[in-house]
């Protein structure tokens, strides 16, 4: 039996869809709170007249990350784990949160899977806890160190904590792989912390667009390379996931022409970047309320950052969608939501 974390997250809804549409082994998932089930259906509907049917062959099971009894109860008779799960946020004042729930929710998953025999482990982890260079023109692979000395964001470490974790997983016997997808672009999640939100955002109308450089994945990309990789005997490697290195200008214009709607004509500079987080924090300090805009997320909007997807295009001979059609895709999702929104 397959095992999910995070199902009711963006890449957890995608592959429970395309788990059960194969429909050759038995499929469990955890989720934490029962109102983010509608969600998953709602993806499902997308893809499938057959939808219902298709959620309800899954096994839910409501537990939480660090909550050892039910996720006991969770690894019972599986034999393979998908571990989506995560906490995503980039305000400093989170950082012990992340680690809970990101490195010591992940250490939980590794020792029940230790515990349980697990065949095979594979883990959503991110670009974002691979390493970097000086030089921005130079591509960044699965070999570019990791340095602890930079100044990485809260959310980064974790996620590089919870990799930790994992290659500990492979030396107490049970194989894994990981995967560091960049930006995952997919349909269903319009509100929160994922890409969903962008394409809202765009639509509603943004004023500024930003040059910074990042790379681009496609959610399904993501899905279909982690069922590949956990059915192959490829073990104990971890894979960039990107189709394309993209500025945020451009994605943000490709969204509003897909979308109909005007792009955002002035640019934002670094220095109102850099006057903006202080703005926020100060709000924030005042108000108590959530930061919104972080010293790390105004650096990443001016940086160019570029990955190199080789490795899994060589090692699966895996072809990416191209990003202009999963903006296309996705769009077209977003217009049909909008009459619900």
């Amino acid at each position: 039996m397959i095992l999910v974390t995070g199902g009711t997250g963006l890449v957890g809804s995608h592959l429970l869809y395309k788990l059960v549409s194969d429909g050759q082994q038995k499929v469990r998932a955890i989720y934490r709170r029962e109102k983010t089930l509608k969600r998953v259906a709602h993806v499902f509907s997308y893809f499938s007249d057959d939808s219902e049917r298709l959620f309800n062959t899954i096994d839910w099971i409501e537990a939480d990350l660090n909550d050892i009894p039910k996720l006991q109860m969770a690894f019972e008779g599986i034999t393979h784990v998908y571990h989506c799960a995560a906490f995503v946020s980039f305000e400093p004042d989170k950082y012990h949160e992340l680690r809970k729930i990101n490195i010591e929710g992940t250490a939980n998953i590794v020792n029940l899977s230790i515990s349980h025999s697990v065949d095979k482990l594979c883990y959503v982890s991110s670009i974002a806890a691979i390493g970097h260079h000086e030089d921005s023109s130079k591509l960044i692979t699965e070999e570019t160190a990791w340095n602890p000395e930079d100044d990485n964001s809260v959310y980064a470490i974790t996620k590089y904590g919870a990799e930790l974790e994992v290659w500990r997983a492979t030396q107490e016997g049970v194989d894994a792989v990981i995967v560091n997808p960049g930006i995952i672009l997919g349909a269903g999640y319009w509100k929160g912390g994922s890409s969903g939100n962008l394409f809202r955002k765009i639509h509603d109308g943004m004023t500024y667009y930003v040059k910074g450089v990042v790379g681009y994945v496609d959610v399904f990309d993501v899905v279909d390379t982690m069922i590949s990789l956990m059915k192959s005997s490829i073990k104990n490697e971890n894979y960039i996931l990107v189709s394309e290195n993209i500025s945020f200008k451009d994605f943000q214009y490709k969204v509003a022409n897909a979308l109909k709607v005007a792009p955002p004509k002035k640019e934002a500079k670094p220095w109102l970047l850099n006057i903006a987080w202080r703005l926020d924090w100060l709000r924030h300090k005042i108000t108590g309320s959530r930061r919104n805009f972080s010293k790390h997320t105004a650096k990443s909007a001016v940086s160019t950052t570029k990955y190199d997807n080789s490795k899994i295009k060589n090692v699966l001979g895996f072809q990416f969608k191209p990003i202009d059609q999963s903006i296309k895709e996705i769009c077209e999702l977003y217009r049909k939501d909008l009459k619900n929104m």
